[in-house]
């Protein structure tokens, strides 16, 4: 057969493009296939953490006990745990320029102090109330007039302080069960005792949300700190003058 004359130079191209197309398309030579390395290393990670004796209730406690020694324990910081407690108030915050709270506290000694600052601010809140009150009106007791700070002495308030101390003490025997065991721990209050909680809420003021609960607190402490003020500044002023504030 007669061919044109670039018959040969076409058919040259053509199988030159039929074979680069067959090799482009060619399967890899090689598959890589994932390996089984990490589950073969747990493995013999597992045998060796066995005991030769195989695996039991002893060599699993003392396991155990070993991996809770490795743990540091938490260090406790007496001045983080009283600035966390109700009472800080702006603008100075936790206020404490007398170290009383220091880091180097523990806790017991810490809730023995807030418990005793309680008891003085509920006091000095009766006193800062009755002191300038039982001047002017005693339904009680005649005093002659006197002044507060000289009351007590008057005769017919004589026979009234031992009902009042015994009242006192009685409150004061039920606190001494919030203590620590003299034993183990001189003026520590235990950790389940809520400062200045004696159980006696008759008319039901205590919240049951514990952030409400923690701003009575401090509204309480703040009214308590301000008494304390308040009441060494009227007996240093009867003592300085001599006569009653009013």
């Amino acid at each position: 057969r007669n061919f044109p004359p670039d018959f040969s130079k076409n058919h040259a191209t053509m199988l030159s493009f039929v074979s680069s197309t067959s090799n482009a398309f060619a399967a890899p030579a090689r598959v890589i296939r994932p390996t089984a390395a990490p589950a073969a290393a747990s493995i013999r990670l597992a045998n060796e953490m066995e005991p030769e004796e195989g695996w039991n209730v002893d060599n699993l406690t003392d396991m155990m006990d070993t991996a809770s020694n490795s743990v540091a324990p938490t260090t406790f910081n007496g001045a983080t745990f009283a600035a966390a407690l109700p009472g800080a108030t702006a603008p100075l915050g936790y206020f404490d320029p007398l170290n009383f709270c220091s880091a180097e506290r523990d806790e017991e000694t810490i809730r023995f102090l807030r418990e005793v600052e309680i008891k003085h601010a509920r006091v000095a809140m009766l006193a800062a109330l009755g002191f300038p009150v039982a001047e002017q009106f005693h339904p009680l007791f005649a005093s002659d007039d006197a002044p507060s700070y000289v009351a007590f002495q008057q005769t017919p308030l004589q026979t009234f302080w031992p009902v009042v101390v015994g009242v006192i003490a009685v409150a004061e025997v039920f606190s001494v069960f919030t203590f620590e065991n003299p034993g183990t721990k001189l003026w520590g209050i235990r950790k389940d005792h809520v400062p200045g909680d004696l159980g006696f809420d008759p008319l039901g003021l205590k919240p049951s949300n514990a952030a409400a609960l923690a701003e009575m607190q401090t509204k309480e402490l703040n009214n308590g700190r301000l008494a304390m003020i308040a009441i060494a500044g009227m007996v240093g002023q009867e003592l300085a003058t001599g006569s009653k504030l009013f």
